[in-house]
């Protein structure tokens, strides 16, 4: 028998389990294990509340989590209920699926204002992550200011834009959707350090700002090099996402909101009394090597609300190595150590979409295979240790079946037209289960 941890039941965890439970089969005991009680991770608090389709991937990941040798266990911190080292010694691997659930920080003087914040606390907030329920981001302002030029960028922009009825269908919080409802933010800009040509965002999430009902998407001509000099962009998607943009450059709106793409930005400074009011911005240019750079000449863009979406980082976990640099876990090719793994972006860094991860966890349990092979024995407990020791330090575990009466409670609750009301506290999904 072999028994394998995967701390983190995000894509990439479900993955693992998935590869690791078809190479194993009943020579396998596979624990998924997540610091919330409930299961999906990015899934369910990243992925914007209005792409329900992308959600839909949990389907599959049902299957895995209902497989006769594949376990949830949920509400156990890793770092703090049971340590890394533990793991390693009750598992005959351990592989880490924590993902990149934390903000990069800007960098920049003013950053700690109140008013400005990462995409993990903004999209956590309306998402209904408990670490970010009472996050209360100040949307009593005319302007908002995103730091981006990735699909997370445009996720928060078109979030703050849109009307009630656009968020039918959605599984946005209730509290969050009450206050974005009662917003002023009428302009919002986002800050791209260089230009058109270089963003990192996809046709589909930016063509969806060219239909939202009240907000227009604002993009200068000026911003743009020749329209010959598209002809060489051999990325099909950047070719597509480009096309939007001058589509949006040439377009006369009639909107009371819009959304303003201020490229070749570089933010140097929040400004504010006592609160974020503004961000001065340095204007800049290409060089020859790709690079963005400083021109000198700088300018003030109002901002109430400043939202960062310049990616994420692992977290720190005593007993693993971190690549501070990249933001994730050291890591050779998905190897931490013998017995110890890495997958998503845990191993690769915040990139990729959520089926990069798939590739990404086969090819770390084929290396778990080769070093372990199936019908070996390595004379772990795995997850009956995993218990005893929960046990004994009073760690009241969640399980799959837990997560259903969770998930039914949330279903019963929703607001006509959404599929679910998310539980927004983990002390109020442990109290359902407790009753």
């Amino acid at each position: 028998m072999r028994h394998f941890a995967i701390v983190g039941s995000g894509p990439a965890g479900f993955y693992t389990a998935e590869a690791l439970a078809k190479a194993y089969g009943e020579n396998a005991r596979i624990d998924i294990i997540d610091k919330l009680p409930v299961p999906y991770g990015l899934i369910r608090f990243g992925v914007a509340p209005d792409h329900q389709s992308i959600k839909k991937v949990s389907v599959r990941y049902d299957k895995v989590a209902e497989g006769a040798h594949v376990r949830f266990v949920g509400n156990v911190a890793v770092g703090d209920a049971v340590e890394v080292d533990e793991l390693r010694d009750m598992y005959d691997a351990v592989v880490m699926a924590t993902g990149a659930p934390h903000d990069r920080q800007l960098g920049i003087p003013g950053e700690d204002l109140p008013g400005v914040m990462g995409s993990a606390a903004f999209v956590g907030w309306y998402n209904g992550h408990p670490d970010f329920a009472e996050l209360d981001p100040p949307l009593d302002t005319k302007s908002a200011v995103v730091i981006g030029a990735g699909n997370v960028a445009l996720d928060v922009a078109r979030i703050l834009s849109k009307t009630e009825d656009e968020f039918e269908g959605s599984d946005i919080v209730g509290h969050a959707l009450q206050e974005l409802l009662r917003s002023d933010i009428e302009t919002i800009t986002i800050l791209a350090r260089r230009g058109p040509h270089q963003v990192a965002m996809t046709p589909k999430e930016l063509g969806e700002l060219g239909h939202l009902h009240a907000a227009a998407p604002i993009v200068d001509p000026a911003d743009f090099p020749p329209e010959s000099a598209d002809e060489g962009l051999e990325d099909r998607g950047l070719a597509k996402s480009v096309g939007l943009l001058r589509g949006y450059a040439a377009e006369t709106w009639d909107k009371p909101k819009r959304i303003i793409f201020d490229f070749f930005a570089r933010p140097v400074r929040v400004e504010g009394d006592g609160k974020a009011q503004s961000v001065r911005v340095e204007r800049t240019h290409i060089d020859k090597d790709g690079r963005a750079r400083g021109t000198g000449e700088k300018y003030d863009v109002p901002a109430g609300l400043v939202v960062s979406c310049i990616g994420y980082s692992s977290p720190h976990i005593p007993g693993v190595p971190y690549d501070h640099r990249r933001g994730r876990y050291l890591n050779e090719d998905g190897r931490i150590d013998d017995g110890f793994f890495a997958v998503g972006w845990a191993r690769r860094g915040p990139t990729g979409t959520i089926g990069t991860n798939r590739p990404d966890g086969y090819e770390v349990a084929g290396q778990i295979e080769e070093a372990m092979p199936p019908g070996s024995d390595g004379g772990k407990k795995g997850g009956a240790a995993l218990d005893d020791l929960l046990d004994h330090r009073d760690v009241a575990a969640t399980s799959f079946t837990d997560w259903r009466k969770i998930e039914a409670a949330e279903t019963a609750a929703a607001r006509e037209g959404s599929p679910r009301e998310k539980f927004v506290a983990v002390q109020d999904m442990l109290d359902l289960l407790d009753d």
